[in-house]
């Protein structure tokens, strides 16, 4: 059991490694901004405007409240319950013995453990319990999208590795299962008005975000 497990984190080291080295300068610009919570600020307000506009006032509340929770549960469990447990050293720690063979970018080098990813069970999470509130498959694809976009920042800045983010996507994945579960049983009256209305927000907002990236990468320098 212990050498697959060692052929496992290996095989998570390798792959780290692989997607770490694919990088420019462009997408150190990119990948820098994306992975950054207050740029997705404006993105988050859009998202309470769309809700509200979807559902109504009670369930916009009660839906808030459970996007809370279920951020609350990734965080929590992520940073004060499973990594001091696990205490895996992120990729670029000066004391893992790969730190010399990861790029970094502007020297950032995250916190001390990786396992799992905060980033990814909070951005997952935020993104399924939004598919489960409205189930809409192009709200779907752009909460997926974004959420994995955040998740390959962090192997690209070399402060995650594969293994990282898939646990976090987990615990993401139950997180909002189980809010959905408390909306479900606090608002009896869940249904959601179809068609979904006003997609163009969420869309956009996201699109802008990752054109004002792009813009913001061509001209930063680190």
């Amino acid at each position: 059991m212990e050498d697959v497990l060692q052929q496992i984190v290996s095989m998570d080291t390798q792959l780290m490694l692989g997607i770490n080295s694919l990088h420019s300068a462009f997408f150190d610009g990119f990948m820098w901004g994306y992975t950054k919570v207050p740029v997705w600020i404006p993105f988050y307000v859009v998202l309470v405007v769309f809700l509200y506009r979807n559902l109504s006032l009670k369930q916009t509340l009660w839906a808030l409240a459970c996007v809370a929770l279920t951020i609350l549960i990734c965080d929590q469990s992520v940073s004060h319950l499973i990594r001091p447990i696990v205490q895996r050293l992120r990729p670029a720690n000066l004391e893992n013995p790969i730190s010399e063979w990861v790029h970094i970018v502007n020297n950032y080098r995250g916190g001390r453990y990786s396992f799992p990813s905060a980033h990814a069970s909070n951005t997952f999470g935020l993104a399924f319990i939004l598919m489960y509130l409205l189930r809409n498959r192009m709200l779907a694809t752009v909460m997926l999208l974004w959420a994995f976009l955040n998740c390959y920042s962090r192997i690209y800045l070399g402060v995650h590795y594969p293994g990282d983010i898939l646990a976090g996507v987990l615990v993401g994945f139950i997180a909002a299962s189980f809010s959905y579960w408390v909306y479900a049983q606090l608002c009896k009256d869940h249904s959601v008005q179809k068609p979904i209305r006003f997609l163009w927000l969420p869309v956009g907002a996201w699109l802008l975000s990752v054109a004002a990236l792009m813009c913001y990468a061509l001209f930063v320098d680190f």
